[in-house]
């Protein structure tokens, strides 16, 4: 059994490796080719946390997982991961599990990449400037997977503890150098997306995080932090203004997201809004952006076969690569 760890998982996987592991991913699903029940949820009430399993098997592939990942968002404020996770690779002629992988850093790529993988198929090609909002565990894979998929000048970051925001500015900018951005801390939302081509969410919040009718036209949103139904970051105003609206899972967001439960349930859109899942529109077999003026949304609460695809996508350069550790 191989034990990779963060820093192994850098030497073999990048951002633009996770998008296109979280493209195949996506794939897969609309192909129906992985068995990924809907995850288990055990609340945690007490810390506001909750405990997530999360099993796939993709039968073509010999491959099977199991992510175990802990929601717990006051570990921000001690220092620690608000996601700590441990994922594991599964052979399917087998049942023996060949890999152990940081599954806290495995979420944090392949979350960051499924913002990056719908930008890259339904973002306008000429964006300049991005937004973020949301600066904890999620936000730097958030940050640096905007980055890859579109070449833009600034991205301005947006929490509610400023002074966190600042340090979270100053950090990527530094680690983040590389794609010749500007990174900014803003002390407002509305500053944060104003004419903004590109935006993330990735908050706990159980209110709106944006106000959807100051989004620019043209704009692409990727909300990334509702994953219960009492969560909504999305301002439900932008529903109506979208154009088109996808997802990572149709069924998943509909068994989790407030951010599009909610509005259902107010009568503000319909299940007749719905454009259709990522996967379809990657193979071709659905229309994605027509124009440079139509507001796209895409909601992801994250999918298994996520985990699968980047697990195995590491495992496999891992061991050619000789990285990490051989458990005997």
């Amino acid at each position: 059994m191989l034990l990779l760890n963060r820093e192994d998982i850098k030497k073999v996987f990048s951002m633009k490796d996770a998008i296109e592991a979280d493209k195949k991913a996506f794939t897969l699903v609309v192909e129906g080719k992985c068995d990924a029940p809907l995850r288990t949820n055990i609340q945690a009430p007490r810390y506001e946390g909750c405990f997530l399993f999360m099993p796939a098997y993709v039968e073509e592939m010999d491959t099977a997982s199991l992510k175990i990942i802990n929601i717990f968002p006051h570990n921000i404020d001690e220092g620690l991961p608000s996601s700590p996770a441990q994922v594991l690779l599964i052979d399917g002629k087998t049942g023996i599990v060949t890999a152990v992988l940081d599954g806290t850093y495995v979420t944090q790529m392949r979350t960051g990449a499924a913002s990056g993988a719908a930008f890259d198929v339904l973002a306008k090609k000429d964006c300049k400037i991005g937004a973020l909002i949301g600066t904890g565990g999620q936000a730097a894979t958030q940050l640096e997977a905007m980055l890859a998929a579109r070449k833009l000048e600034e991205v301005r970051v947006y929490d509610l503890n400023y002074d966190r925001t600042e340090v979270f500015a100053r950090k990527m900018q530094e680690e983040l150098a590389s794609y010749g951005a500007k990174i900014t801390a803003v002390k407002s939302s509305d500053e944060a997306i104003d004419d903004a081509d590109l935006l993330i969410t990735v908050t706990p919040s159980s209110t709106p995080v944006f106000d959807g009718t100051k989004i620019k036209k043209g704009a692409t949103i990727s909300c990334v932090g509702a994953y219960q139904h009492h969560m909504q970051e999305m301002d439900p105003a932008i529903l109506p203004r979208a154009s088109k609206i996808y997802f990572d899972s149709k069924d998943a967001v509909l068994s989790e997201s407030g951010d599009i439960l909610i509005p259902l349930e107010e009568g503000i859109i319909t299940e007749d809004d719905f454009t259709g899942d990522l996967g379809s529109v990657i193979k071709g077999e659905l229309v994605g952006r027509e124009n440079d003026d139509e507001i796209i949304v895409f909601e992801t609460v994250g999918v298994a076969t996520q985990d699968l695809m980047a697990a195995k996508t590491i495992y496999d350069r891992a061991v050619a690569a000789g990285v990490g550790i051989d458990w005997k």
